[in-house]
């Protein structure tokens, strides 16, 4: 019976762990916070799971938020200039957003109840060999700290090397749902983009708030600027730039009751989208797999970053149940299986933070102008292999187009 060792407790190593407990697999999971810290804590993030990701909580037995309650159904598109868009696409299987504060404490439970070890303590780089003495396999989780510099950044995937967005995501009180319930998309072209999201919290549900912002723009200034040092002008001025840039969501506030939620529900800052290897091998003859932010750092703009985790996390249990050592081959088909989909998630975040290409934009107006387009488009999201294959080339976006009888420009207006 193999022994794995999990270095972070996110979605992928919680996921990771609870799957090998079903097949009795020991497992210990590393992480720098308990359940209460990250309970009582800062926000997170603003994570979407979407349709796969829920299926594969229902297998694990750890779908405690019913998708049919706590879920959402669409996405609605609010594309701004000189000649605005507004449609809306519907999801096959519902997507739902689940404050990570309640998530990950839950998951750690239900790990521990399964027999699962959870050691919390800080790990320095030079933890790794120790560690890895104890178990068969390392799979290292943890996409902050020491432990990313393990695994070199692949160039070919990785185009940028700054940060494309200033981000700041926040939960706000005053905001009604949108009908039916679903994530608000806009995009203020030169700007940024805003994905506002029904999310179910301690409080019940609030709507968190994600500014995707151009770095130069005229919104960038939400992610520099200070709720504590002045509450009221921080909400003054975001309410401010939804009027000016989302319109969307701002005909929906309540002014009187608009604001941050608290002042611990406001993260801020920027990130640098990045590929790295997959695994590496240890000094002492072992090997360390990446999965989750690890492995693609992705930007949040398409929500794609935990369900690529948890996927990843998912494809590297079948691969622990099946093989029968934890070599290099081991790793290469690990890598190999999860190609498709993690690849195409940063693949296809990438090319939409990007101006956006002819063939993108003959895109959008086609799902402007046909709600079918707008549906696969909305249900690729749960596939985003498939999103790629459609968006990597002209080519690829013209003949996805041609599937549903539109053929030229001229055809988008009929």
């Amino acid at each position: 019976m193999p022994n794995i060792g999990i270095i972070g407790a996110g979605i992928g190593g919680l996921q990771l762990g609870l799957q090998l407990r079903q097949h009795d697999i020991p497992v210990t999971i590393y992480t720098d916070k308990t359940a209460n810290q990250i309970a009582g804590g800062r926000l997170l993030n603003s994570v979407a799971h979407h349709g796969p990701t829920l299926e594969r909580e229902r297998i694990l037995g750890v779908h405690f938020w019913p998708v049919e309650e706590y879920g959402y159904s669409c996405h609605h598109h609010y594309l701004g200039g000189d000649q605005p868009m507004s449609f809306r696409g519907d999801f096959t299987n519902w997507s739902s957003a689940i404050d990570y504060r309640l998530y990950l404490p839950k998951l750690s439970e239900a790990f521990q109840e399964r027999g699962g070890n959870l050691e919390v303590r800080m790990l320095q780089a030079d933890d790794i060999e120790p560690i890895a003495a104890r178990h068969d396999l390392i799979v290292v989780a943890a996409g902050r700290g020491a432990f990313a510099s393990m695994f070199p950044r692949r160039p070919d995937l990785s185009p940028y090397d700054t940060p494309q967005r200033a981000l700041s995501v926040g939960i706000y009180r005053g905001i009604a749902e949108s009908e039916p319930r679903g994530v608000t998309i806009s995009t203020s072209p030169g700007h940024g983009d805003l994905l506002e999201i029904p999310m179910y919290t301690e409080d019940g549900f609030l709507t968190a708030l994600l500014f995707e912002n151009i770095p130069g723009g005229d919104l960038e200034i939400l992610a520099k600027m200070s709720y504590d040092d002045d509450p009221q002008a921080f909400n003054r001025t975001v309410l401010d730039k939804l009027a000016r840039h989302h319109p969307q969501t701002f005909e929906r506030v309540d002014h009187t009751q608009f604001g941050l939620h608290r002042s611990i529900d406001l993260l801020q800052g920027a990130l640098v989208p990045t590929v790295r290897e997959d695994y590496a091998k240890l000094p002492g003859g072992k090997f360390a797999l990446a999965i989750g932010d690890v492995h693609t750092v992705v930007d949040p703009l398409l929500g794609q970053g935990a369900n690529s985790a948890s996927h990843s996390a998912w494809v590297t249990g079948e691969a622990i149940v099946e093989d029968l050592g934890f070599d290099e081959m081991f790793c290469t088909r690990v890598a190999r299986r999860r190609a498709d989909v993690v690849l195409g998630a940063a693949q296809w975040t990438n090319l939409m933070l990007a101006p956006p290409a002819e063939h993108v934009l003959r895109l959008f107006e086609a799902m402007n102008a046909n709600k079918a387009v707008a549906d696969e488009f909305t249900h690729n999201f749960d596939h985003p292999d498939r999103q790629w294959q459609i968006l990597a080339t002209a080519e690829r976006t013209n003949a996805f187009l041609a599937r549903h009888g539109i053929e030229s420009a001229a055809a988008l207006a009929v």
